[in-house]
């Protein structure tokens, strides 16, 4: 009898069903309650309920207060092992944002709702600077880094104040958005089609440090990421 090679196999109905389940959450980019997930991908409610803990334990999904799940740290954990052309194209401009700034430099992406840090750079020589890991997440419109994520997008009348004078300026800023007492400056990296891909931001406490020289440096250095994409 000759061995199974696996190719005539069928598929693992358990991992087909997670993964259903990592896609729709990404799709929706909001907390799902379980009976919304199960219904969306067709589960019933138990064996929705049995997958998400599974994937809970692997930190790929993460409940909020409310009981409601959403994709968790552990996807950005996986995804910082592919070497995106994107994150290819951003890393050295965040190293040379940290070289002439001494400020912490990092990339963000949309998740949804959601503004996702996905790579950061920190200064090594610098005496302090601020620590801003990836997988920190925020809403979209929030902080500079979310505002740069829809600054190429078209105008509405509901448009933040803020996000007006981003989208005149070419980049955005914030203080204390996020996180308490931190500064933020942020422009967008955009793709061969226009759209949003990413931004570019730096994170810094210093309130005398000039806004208008670090957001002409943030947004050269986007543009020179949406070049390198192109």
């Amino acid at each position: 009898m000759a061995a199974d090679d696996g190719a005539s196999a069928p598929q693992s109905q358990t991992l087909d069903r997670g993964l259903r389940i990592l896609e729709h959450l990404a799709a929706v980019g909001t907390p799902q309650p379980i009976a919304d997930i199960g219904q969306a991908v067709g589960l019933h409610r138990s064996i929705t309920y049995r997958l998400l803990r599974t994937l809970e334990d692997h930190q790929l999904v993460e409940r909020d207060p409310a009981g409601h799940y959403r994709l968790g740290l552990g996807v950005v954990g996986l995804a910082r092992g592919v070497r995106t052309d994107l994150q290819s194209a951003a890393l050295p401009r965040l190293d040379a944002l940290v070289a002439h700034l001494g400020m912490t430099a990092f990339l963000v992406v949309r998740a949804g709702d959601e503004a996702v840090t996905v790579s950061s750079v920190e200064p090594h020589d610098s005496p302090a600077h601020v620590v801003y890991r990836p997988g920190i997440r925020h809403p979209v419109g929030q902080g500079a880094p979310g505002l740069a994520l829809l600054m190429p997008e078209a105008a509405t009348p509901e448009d933040r104040e803020a996000l007006r004078e981003a989208r005149r300026l070419g980049w955005a800023t914030s203080r204390g958005e996020v996180i308490p007492g931190l500064r933020s400056v942020a422009a967008p990296v955009l793709g061969p089609d226009g759209g949003t891909r990413a931004a570019l931001a730096v994170v810094y406490v210093d309130d005398a440090a000039d806004t208008t020289q670090i957001g002409q440096l943030v947004a050269a250095a986007s543009r020179e990421v949406s070049t390198a994409i192109r």
